[in-house]
């Protein structure tokens, strides 16, 4: 088996990391920064905002069995789009939606006849839109609804291809230190995410990906889209 990650610096990423090298899995990571680990491991630099080194890449395989997460992600501005004197939206748009679905696109095309599992790591926020997250609640959704088209396109293939993309919940990670450091006046959320914050309520990385596994693992696939909150 093979396991490309992207975004393995820190978080989800970083656990999934640590969790198949243990395994003592092939593990390829793809990002800006290279986490110092041992075991089987290579690492692919890469911009997720710069498509021209996203389409440079290449995640062919000599493995018969390959995984894709996208875990990579930015949150942008949390600001109102009419307030930003430099529009986020298309670095967010780049590096949560459309960077993840040429490496989608990628892992099937150059790995024919091959078993992949694709996970697509989305959010909450594409089911309802949150003030100053115009872009980050964009994006998601986009991702959501490829990764569904994907997996009905791959079944009318009869291809050995399955498509996850799943909400993990609020996760204790550097995207939510950034979250909590938004100035109150540009978020009207921002008491809620201190909130779970003070009382203990942001899920562990580590937790998020035993569920995940779990999912991942299950022999009968019966959804593309899930929440965390729904796993075992």
């Amino acid at each position: 088996m093979h396991v490309f990650i992207t975004g393995i610096s820190s978080g989800i990423g970083k656990a999934f990391l640590e969790y198949y090298l243990k395994q003592d899995i092939v593990v390829t990571g793809i990002g800006r920064t290279n986490p110092q680990v041992e075991g089987n491991y290579s690492f692919m630099e890469c911009d997720f905002s710069n498509l021209s080194q996203v389409k440079a890449l290449s995640l062919k395989s000599e493995e018969n069995e390959l995984l894709l997460i996208n875990n990579a992600g930015t949150i942008g501005a949390i600001q109102r789009v009419s307030n930003q004197h430099v529009s986020d939206l298309y670095e967010v748009m780049t590096v949560n939606a459309i960077s993840p679905m040429l490496l989608c696109q990628k892992i099937i095309q150059e790995n024919p006849e091959k078993k992949i599992t694709i996970l697509n790591i989305s959010s909450g926020a594409a089911n309802r839109a949150i003030p100053s997250w115009a872009g980050y609640c964009s994006s998601k959704i986009a991702l959501d609804r490829f990764s569904e088209t994907l997996q009905m396109e791959e079944e009318e293939k009869l291809s050995d291809i399955r498509v996850y993309s799943v909400a993990p919940g609020v996760v204790d990670s550097k995207m939510q230190e950034k979250i909590r450091s938004a100035a109150p006046v540009d978020f009207s959320s921002l008491s809620n995410f201190k909130t779970l914050h003070e009382n203990n309520e942001l899920l562990s990385p580590y937790l998020v990906v035993s569920k995940l596994v779990k999912l991942l693992t299950k022999e009968n696939k019966t959804h593309v889209i899930y929440a965390l909150k729904d796993l075992e």
